[in-house]
């Protein structure tokens, strides 16, 4: 049985992508998006006070290195409610969850959401499979390393891919193409750059970021190609992990991502709750 990944290694890699994924936009950006950030104790939160999606205002880390108090939720919140943030999503691992949880979250205003599932594998597992012979290969499309030149249509595509707007969240992804520890890939059919992902280098674990097909390309197999060029990437820059999230499947659903990475060597870590907060009335 593989060892269980510590609790600081699978939520830290996320907190710290997220962060630096936003953070790193430019000012123009920030500024049209309403865009802030903080850390309190363990805690990265972003604030994305004008974001129509209601995405990226999001709560992570959590008790990494401390215990998770009615204070800490406290500050959390009054961050957002500091930032005018319409709605934000508190990510919790259960493990974490204070006794009182029920009592914090009627006070502040929490509710339950959606689950994500959190995968984890090894570097060296994930390349192995890519390599088996049975694996089936893409069709007609093709994945490389994205260059500054294309950092544009890539962003566009990643944005579009998710049914997400392109202006100003482009420039926001486009920004991480030359940003230290940033490794994004492209799949292209032909000459179109059809699918975009990012894998973030936190020390020793690769955070995998971003990943989507636009819908004329998909079922060609570009998900896996974008998951197995990212793990080589991190292979070759001394990576061991790979930490990655989906949504979780519901009765009678179907997550072709989850999927595809349990097929390359992925484990389920565990479920995580997403506890949406809003401010009263």
């Amino acid at each position: 049985m593989k060892e269980t990944v510590p609790l600081s290694v699978t939520e830290s890699s996320e907190a710290e992508a997220l962060f630096h994924f936003e953070t790193g936009a430019p000012e123009a950006v920030r500024a049209a998006l309403g865009l802030n950030a903080t850390r309190i104790g363990d805690v990265v939160a972003v604030s994305m006070r004008n974001d129509p999606t209601r995405y990226w205002s999001k709560a992570l880390g959590f008790g990494r290195t401390a215990a998770v108090t009615g204070e800490l939720i406290a500050e959390v919140c009054a961050f957002y409610r500091a930032e005018g943030t319409p709605l934000a999503v508190l990510q919790l691992v259960a493990s974490v969850l204070p006794e009182d949880w029920a009592e914090i979250r009627a006070r502040e205003g929490i509710t339950a959401g959606s689950s994500w599932v959190k995968l984890v594998a090894e570097v060296d597992e994930v390349v192995a499979r890519a390599g088996a012979p049975d694996r089936r290969p893409m069709d007609g499309l093709r994945v490389a390393p994205v260059e500054p030149g294309d950092a544009g249509r890539w962003a566009s595509v990643m944005m579009r891919a998710f049914g997400m707007p392109e202006e100003h969240y482009s420039g926001m992804a486009a920004a991480t193409v030359t940003q230290p520890d940033w490794y994004p890939q492209a799949a292209w059919l032909g000459e179109e750059l059809v699918g975009s992902a990012t894998v973030y280098r936190f020390g020793e674990t690769a955070q995998l970021f971003g990943a989507a097909v636009l819908p004329e390309a998909r079922n060609r197999g570009g998900q896996t190609g974008l998951l197995v060029a990212r793990a080589r990437t991190a292979g070759e820059l001394g990576c061991r992990l790979l930490v990655s999230e989906t949504g979780a499947e519901t009765d009678g659903g179907h997550n072709s991502s989850l999927h595809n990475m349990l097929r390359l060597g992925f484990r389920v870590a565990y479920e995580r709750q997403n506890w949406v907060w809003q401010p009263a009335g």
